[in-house]
This record gives C-alpha cells, structure tokens and sequence, in this order.
C-alpha cells in the first residue's frame, strides 16, 4: 500500500463528495508529506497514522465550525504545528504509562524481595548467602524459579504447584528439579568464583 493509499484511510473531509472535492486533491498531494512529517515525531507508523488523522480532524473541526484563520494555505503550517503537540502529548503519556509500569515493577521487585527475607533469615543464616541466594534465584528462568519457591516457601505439592501454573504435576516437578540444578551449578561457580562463602 503506497502512502497515498494510506492517506485516503486516513481521510476527513470537509466536503460532501469526497472524490471530487478540493480537499482530496489537497490531500493526495500533502498526506504524504504529513505522514512522514508524523513518522518523525513518533516511535511508530502507527502512532503516526494515529497522531496525522487526529491532526486531519481537529483542523476539520475548526473549519466546519468557522474557528479556522487563514484559509487553505494555512493548513499545511496549522497540521504541521497540531501533529507536533499531539506527539508530544502521545509521547508524554507512554512516558507516564511506562514509568507506572516500572513502578509497579519496582514495587512488586522490592515486595517479591521483602518476601525473601523470612524465608533466609534465622540466627544463622549469613547476610551474603541470603543475599547470594536471592540474586540466583531471581536469575533463573521464571518457570523454575516460581515452582522452586511455591514448592519450598509455599510448601506446595507439585499436584498444587501444577494446577495454579496450569501445567502438570510432572511438568512441576522436573522444573523443580531442573531449577534447583541450576541454582546448584550457579552457587557452586559463585563459590569458586570467590563472590560466596560457603
């Protein structure tokens, strides 16, 4: 689909007829001028598509409601102007949603690790391991990280494991397996490396 093809998708018209009107011929010739326009200041072409057929409605708007200054010839600098804020403001917010995202993150990471420390701490339990065994469990593949701890912490049957994962209780016990192998050979190269003390 060329790009003209694209705008016609895209298309509002002022008009009554469509195919026939001086706002079509407009179009077909600047659209795809805007739309690159519009790539620039976007992360996607469909964010761009987005952000050019909003700017297309608000000017429509203005002129079918007498609010438009300047004629024809201010479109190009008017839709030039309005794709301009609107990908800012689009950029604003998936800046926003995506620093919500990572707060959530943040705050269900340092949850998930506030949940560790009961399980690690005792009178004897050393900082570094606790600390060590934290690290290594969060570095192995969630599938067998989470049935490790449903298992051991959650004091799960691999029967109650497999149901909540909606896998077997085969399926269940060879990630436990697995990952507890994993977590074996990590600590035991932590060890040899010198960053554990055990």
């Amino acid at each position: 689909m060329s790009e003209t093809e694209d705008m016609s998708t895209l298309s509002v018209v002022p008009d009554a007829n469509p195919t026939t009107s001086p706002w079509r011929a407009w179009l077909e010739e600047h659209g795809p001028k805007l739309l690159l326009f519009a790539r620039q200041q976007t992360r996607s072409h469909e964010d761009a598509e987005d952000v050019l057929q909003d700017a297309f409605v608000k000017l429509v708007e203005k002129i079918r409601n007498d609010d438009f200054v300047g004629g024809q010839d201010a479109w190009m600098a008017y839709l030039y102007t309005t794709i301009r804020r609107l990908a800012i403001d689009l950029s604003r917010r998936d800046t926003r949603r995506r620093k919500r995202e990572d707060t959530v993150g943040t705050e269900a990471d340092e949850e998930s690790v506030s949940h560790f420390h009961p399980w690690f701490e005792s009178d004897s339990s050393d900082d570094e391991i606790r600390q060590q065994l934290e690290v290594k469990l969060k570095e192995l593949p969630e599938k067998f990280s989470e049935v490790i701890i449903m298992k051991i912490w959650g004091d799960r049957t691999f029967a109650e494991i497999g149901e909540a994962l909606g896998i077997s209780q085969n399926t269940a016990a060879s990630r436990y397996r697995y990952g507890l192998e994993a977590l074996k050979k990590s600590l035991a190269g932590a060890r040899r490396r010198g960053d554990l003390s055990i």
